[in-house]
């Protein structure tokens, strides 16, 4: 942890949301980006790029997982694709990787507090 603090004003500006995720899918030419579909609530979904795909080979097992995600975060253009979001996850540096994924019935859209 480093001396970087915000104060919790800041902190509460970050919407964090409960998102579920409807498709996943390989983006071509590329090593580690996905592009999912994801349910957070609102009346269509959001697309997200993200760089998980080396710790998914098979991207289908995240179809229907609740995962937490950045739902206030400009929007953003990766490889020609905008990304939406970003979904929160962790990794450490001897390649350990989760996200973070939510047990219980939490509906979509319910936001951190």
């Amino acid at each position: 942890m480093g001396n970087n603090t915000i104060t919790l004003k800041d902190f509460k500006k970050v919407n964090i949301t409960v998102g579920k995720i409807l498709s996943a899918e390989k983006i071509p030419d590329t090593d580690k980006l996905l592009k999912l579909s994801v349910d957070v609530g609102e009346e269509r979904p959001r697309q997200i790029v993200s760089g998980i795909s080396l710790y998914f080979p098979d991207c289908n097992i995240l179809i229907g997982r609740k995962c937490m995600f950045v739902a206030n975060l400009e929007p953003r253009i990766i490889r020609g694709i905008e990304s939406q979001g970003m979904i929160l996850a962790v990794s450490t540096q001897d390649g350990r990787f989760s996200l973070l994924e939510l047990s219980g019935e939490i509906p979509v859209g319910t936001r951190a507090n």
